[in-house]
């Protein structure tokens, strides 16, 4: 099931703060990522779990020297992407659920918000890594544990939004309880399945951290009252 819109009727707010983090990670897959080839760049502002761990820069087996501060790459991961099938699903689900949470938050707040889950879903896969001790010199990239951090939020906020899906060849509508269930749901069962596996892959340790920290935190960063939302028909 992929998500294609949800319901925007109570933005009350341009979300300036959702649109500038897309332009980002955009820009820097065109230009910086040279759309995934530059491999000097990935290898240079990857986040490395060994180097989170350590403190210390590591070169070698690919590795290159790192021009910044190491934990600066738990930033500069989170706007970097694989590949442009990589970087489309993640805009897509930051585009439709980005917008609701910097509404019930403000800009500065969301912002904050949405960086703060990054930070606490890389520190999840970083933590995973040290526990099984499996890809800890494999670089980790993408904006995946900071948006798994606004499903977790808009869970919270919006449970009763109707999410369009498309579902080959159909679009159907269902409640974001239920949509975003069953995302965190798969993100744990795959997790649990390659536990302990070495190799590259997905970091399902930042989606279900990210998501958690989304779960805990949208309470402190909300400024309106817990929305009533209606249904609205497509």
């Amino acid at each position: 099931m992929i998500p294609i819109g949800d319901d925007n009727t109570g933005r009350t707010i341009t979300p300036f703060i959702n649109y500038l983090l897309i332009i980002i990670n955009v820009v820097v897959f065109i230009f910086a990522q040279r759309l995934g080839s530059n491999e000097a760049f990935l290898m240079s502002y990857a986040l490395i779990p060994e180097e989170i761990l350590t403190g210390r820069d590591i070169v070698g087996g690919g590795l290159l020297h790192t021009p910044i501060n190491i934990y600066g790459t738990i930033f500069t991961a989170m706007f970097m992407h694989g590949s442009i099938a990589h970087i489309i699903g993640n805009m897509l689900y930051l585009s439709i659920f980005g917008d609701n949470l910097e509404n019930a938050m403000g800009h500065l707040r969301y912002l904050i918000f949405y960086l703060l889950c990054g930070v606490l879903a890389s520190a999840a896969h970083v933590f995973m890594a040290y526990y099984t001790h499996c890809g800890l010199y494999i670089p980790c990239i993408g904006a995946s544990g900071a948006i798994s951090g606004v499903l977790g939020g808009y869970m919270i906020l919006f449970p009763r939004n109707s999410i369009r899906m498309f579902v080959f060849p159909f679009v159907i509508r269902v409640n974001a309880f239920i949509a975003l269930g069953l995302w965190i749901a798969l993100q744990v069962l795959e997790g649990m399945g390659n536990l302990g596996r070495e190799g590259g892959g997905v970091a399902y340790a930042a989606h279900v951290g990210g998501f958690l920290a989304g779960l805990l935190l949208v309470r402190f960063f909300a400024t309106t009252p817990h929305p009533k939302t209606k249904y609205r028909r497509y």
